[in-house]
């Protein structure tokens, strides 16, 4: 199912947010605060990812969708990097037989030419072993950026209609790497920071953004309700007044 642009439609929403988007951020200052090493953050980070795709479940949500590793990550130490391409093998042999048997779709989104075969097969695996499941959606994305999603839509879309120099979003939309999900309603990052850091560009278009202290270690279903209860808390507007959604209360 491909969903529409929210800067086109106004999409439906409901009281608890049907997509949710994750930063993870806070794994090595978690470590460091503990004078442990980065590689102990980032272990403890995979479990707080187990956590949260059960909270996620227990709550109805729909869809949720980590920033596992960006386009920018291969910036980091080689031996961090390193560490956290077997982190994600680790995770999807341990992991995957647990989520299929819980109802959890998996699916990795992004770049992943440049990740070993070995790699690509356990993905390829994963994705295909819970592909019917029905309970979450969990996406990661693993080497994305949101310049190089827009980046290779463009490139789909153009290939797929060719002498066309004119094109609309509904022509877009389609390409992008989660055209199978809806925007998302929650965005959250932990940490600390305040920015998006090339994440989901288009699709945050008209997300509610989430911002928290607590490193990603620490953020469980707790802090998850926390974000939540916040989201409950906005007027989700898409350009209207306040007095325009008054008026479709009264009329719904």
């Amino acid at each position: 199912m491909t969903h529409t642009s929210s800067t086109q439609v106004v999409p439906e929403t409901s009281a608890a947010p049907r997509h949710i988007a994750i930063i993870m951020d806070g794994n090595g200052r978690w470590a460091t605060k503990r004078f442990l090493p980065r590689v102990a953050g980032h272990v403890k980070g995979v479990e707080a990812v187990r956590g949260i795709v059960e909270a996620c479940v227990e709550r109805g949500i729909e869809y949720l969708t980590f920033f596992a590793f960006s386009s920018e990550n291969w910036r980091r130490p080689a031996d961090e990097v390193s560490l956290l391409m077997r982190l994600f093998v680790t995770a999807l042999e341990r992991e995957v037989a647990k989520m299929h048997a819980n109802g959890v779709r998996l699916k990795v989104v992004g770049d992943l030419t440049r990740f070993d075969r070995d790699l690509q097969q356990l993905i390829a695996n994963a994705e295909r072993k819970t592909a019917n499941n029905t309970n979450l959606t969990v996406t990661v994305c693993a080497n994305y950026g949101g310049r190089w999603d827009i980046m290779q839509a463009v490139g789909k879309m153009t290939a797929a209609n060719p002498g066309i120099t004119d094109f609309s979003e509904e022509q877009l939309v389609p390409h992008l790497s989660l055209a199978y999900a809806p925007e998302p309603d929650l965005f959250i990052r932990t940490g600390g920071e305040e920015r998006i850091s090339n994440f989901l560009l288009w699709q945050l278009a008209y997300t509610e953004l989430y911002f928290t202290e607590t490193y990603w270690p620490d953020f469980d279903a707790t802090a998850l309700d926390t974000a939540i209860s916040s989201y409950h808390q906005r007027e989700r507007r898409f350009g209207r007044t306040s007095a325009q959604l008054v008026e479709q209360k009264k009329v719904s």
